[in-house]
């Protein structure tokens, strides 16, 4: 591969706040190692707009190791740029072409409304994890590992689908803004668990209750949230989400059908 250096020409949309329109802006990008990371090559435009006493892009970051999900751009139509299994600050610059446009966004969702130029408020999210993902039961002091045996295969699924990041890919790649994925690994990390057994369907009716509540879509079944997810969450999550949300409306009903019939 040519390690020569880069020019680019970056499309950015740039938009002072949620209630303002926005517009895309051109700028070049110029000597730029294809070994640098997509955020690296930001770095660098932001240091020459500020020389010139240009308002810098603002975007997200904070770790830029892929494991806080921060760093959320929309890259030529693709949420965290055309690499799968990654985050925007893992992409790499010689993922790209010399002389080539790129288009960046933030994401495109009514819930995730701009803060500023590329970076969107989240909080959604946060307030979908306040509505039930937690547990409050008591389990007393911390039991040895061995103490509570857990077949290895739930435990596996467990553990996966708790290393979704929260970044809203998935949102972002659906025609619906759906986060039912996002939701549905939150609710599977716990649900699977025997820690979190007791407020199972609870959990699940009070969280997808509050994604409703903040206006994401329904789901379209086209799989573009699992293709796009940077640590690959499975669809599967989603049909184990929907179990439990018809299991503990179910449930619902047997137990006021019972208080009716005790009061007979």
């Amino acid at each position: 591969m040519d390690n020569a250096n880069m020019k680019l020409t970056l499309k950015v949309w740039r938009q002072k706040d949620a209630k303002t329109a926005g517009k895309f802006e051109t700028y070049k990008a110029e000597n730029i190692s294809p070994d640098m990371s997509f955020l690296e090559m930001l770095d660098i435009v932001n240091e020459s707009l500020t020389h010139g006493g240009q308002e810098p892009i603002y975007f997200d970051h904070d770790c830029r190791e892929g494991i806080c999900g921060m760093c959320s751009l929309y890259i030529n139509g693709n949420p965290h740029g055309p690499k799968r299994a990654i985050t925007t600050c893992q992409l790499h610059m010689r993922s790209f072409h010399d002389g080539e446009t790129i288009t960046i966004e933030p994401w495109r969702a009514a819930p995730f409304p701009v803060v500023k130029d590329l970076a969107v408020d989240r909080s959604a999210f946060d307030r979908i994890q306040q509505a039930g993902g937690y547990i409050s039961i008591n389990t007393g002091g911390v039991p040895d590992a061995n103490a509570i045996p857990i077949p290895k295969i739930i435990a596996d699924e467990a553990f996966n689908s708790a290393t979704c990041i929260g970044c809203g890919a998935c949102v972002a790649a659906c025609k619906n803004a759906s986060a039912m994925l996002f939701v549905s690994a939150k609710v599977s990390q716990l649900g699977m668990l025997p820690q979190g057994q007791p407020e199972r369907y609870r959990r699940v009716q009070t969280m997808v209750t509050q994604m409703d509540e903040e206006g994401f879509g329904n789901c379209t079944n086209t799989g573009a949230c699992e293709a796009e997810c940077p640590k690959e969450i499975s669809l599967t999550n989603i049909s184990r989400m929907n179990n439990d949300f018809l299991s503990a409306k179910l449930f619902r009903q047997e137990e006021v059908h019972e208080i009716k019939h005790e009061g007979a």
